[in-house]
């Protein structure tokens, strides 16, 4: 009806359309448009993500401190801690994506991550020797691997082939929110209570089973692509492992891998800019911010890049900004302390914003629909164990050679993995050379997006 009604009497004129232009939309009536081809799913996932990652946050602003500060462990021993931390996860990774491609059961699958991942919180109070939070830790990154490719399929599934990066990055956004407030309020919780360390454990459990309630609640209990796409037969561990033969799947997987190798943790990176600085340490949960600000802001405007201009690039760019991050904490001159840290923490978060939800993107485009979990499950496997193996190294590095020597060996080994990873570069698939073509279209259309703020019908999922 609108259609035939509109070729009789003119339309009005939109407020995002300059007066006498010829359709074209200005840039806020460009990102309400952009954010209108988001699938609901996204933004309740994006709020189960925002909620869940205050309470992570929490714990992970004050980690680094309480354990090198309080329990004195050594930087090898909190190399060791902060591998398990970041690489345990890479163990279930493959688990979790292969049982959520099983019937569809994407939402269990992230639902019994979500869950471990909150009852870890309380745990941290009773665990203060090194063994004990080691157990706890690994738990904890039990549920994060058994979560995140489940939860990462379920974007994926419901966003169109051409809308695959600006999907992940209105996701990343949303989990970054959470980033940003969880170390406000462990410094506001450190600042006020008596208890300092205990309180934020407590209050981060309290926010962590909010996380779990939202999900169980309000996300759809079943992805259509994967439960009726396929049948169950082809669902299988030797069918999610084979997915490595594909050419451009194991690629992507060997340059996460690569690049992981050469990445040095957010904990390192922060306990660096303290010690060059010599920040007081009621101040140390207040450095994420700026990373998660960083990484807030960009990371729909680089996920729509990535969807136009390729994902492969906006992917390797990132890391070469983290390169100049490196670069910035190694300079030998003497700049004033906040604009250093200011610069290092927003190319930081740029690099996040360049790669996290962009690689899932571009791997998406390479994975058939009934394997989506289990072929992402595989990229961010490589790069998790690739992080634990670099958390490991660096330790012993700063440990034996000192941190700027250490920083150093990081900053040669992620240059020339990026060279490799150049020459690697993965073909676009015909996937993302119509999602190019289709956003180039789009920036210059006389008519803004109508499309739907709700999910996709059926046939636009099952597209994948």
């Amino acid at each position: 009806m609108y259609v035939a009604d509109s070729r009789t009497t003119p339309a009005p004129a939109d407020p995002g359309t300059r007066p006498g232009g010829r359709g074209r939309a200005l840039p806020h009536a460009k990102a309400a448009s952009a954010l209108r081809t988001v699938p609901r799913t996204v933004f309740v996932l994006g709020t189960v993500s925002l909620i869940t990652d205050v309470s992570s946050e929490m714990v992970t602003a004050v980690l680094p401190l309480y354990l090198v500060a309080t329990l004195g462990l050594s930087p090898l021993g909190f190399g060791l801690l902060d591998g398990v931390y970041n690489g345990v996860s890479a163990l279930v990774r493959l688990v979790g994506g292969h049982l959520a491609d099983r019937g569809g059961r994407h939402k269990a699958a992230a639902a019994v991550g979500y869950g471990l991942s909150a009852l870890c919180k309380p745990l941290l109070l009773l665990a203060h020797g090194v063994p004990l939070i080691s157990v706890v830790l690994a738990a904890d990154r039990t549920g994060k691997g058994l979560r995140t490719a489940p939860r990462d399929a379920m974007i994926s599934l419901a966003s169109s082939p051409r809308t695959q990066g600006r999907s992940f990055g209105v996701h990343r956004a949303m989990d970054t929110a959470g980033a940003l407030l969880g170390p406000v309020t462990a410094f506001a919780i450190l600042r006020m209570a008596a208890g300092g360390y205990d309180a934020v454990f407590t209050v981060s459990f309290c926010v962590a089973v909010t996380g779990v309630l939202v999900l169980l609640l309000f996300v759809p209990g079943r992805t259509p692509t994967a439960g009726t796409a396929a049948p169950a037969a082809r669902v299988s561990l030797a069918a999610a492992v084979g997915l490595l033969r594909r050419a451009e799947l194991r690629r992507l997987t060997l340059c996460a891998l690569l690049l992981g190798l050469a990445t040095v943790s957010d904990s390192f990176l922060y306990l660096l800019l303290q010690r060059r600085l010599d920040l007081a340490q009621e101040w140390f949960p207040l450095l994420p911010i700026v990373t998660a600000g960083s990484f807030l802001l960009l990371a729909v405007p680089l996920g729509k890049a990535a969807d136009r201009w390729g994902r492969w690039r906006t992917f390797l760019a990132g890391h070469l900004g983290l390169l100049a991050a490196y670069g910035l904490v190694l300079a030998p001159f003497h700049a004033p302390a906040l604009p250093l840290v200011a610069a290092v923490l927003v190319l930081h978060g740029a690099f996040y914003a360049a790669t996290d939800g962009v690689l899932m993107a571009a791997a998406a485009g390479v994975t058939p629909p009934e394997l989506r979990s289990s072929g992402l499950a595989l990229v961010q496997t490589g790069q998790a164990g690739a992080r634990f193996a670099c958390s490991v190294l660096f330790g012993a590095a700063w440990t034996a050679w000192g941190d700027r020597t250490a920083l150093s060996a990081a900053a040669v080994a992620l240059a020339a993995s990026a060279t490799v990873c150049a020459l690697l570069q993965p073909v676009r698939t015909t996937t993302e050379v119509a999602a190019t073509e289709t956003a180039a279209t789009e920036e210059g259309s006389a008519e803004p997006s109508t499309a739907p703020t709700t999910d996709p019908a059926p046939t636009t999922e099952a597209a994948g």
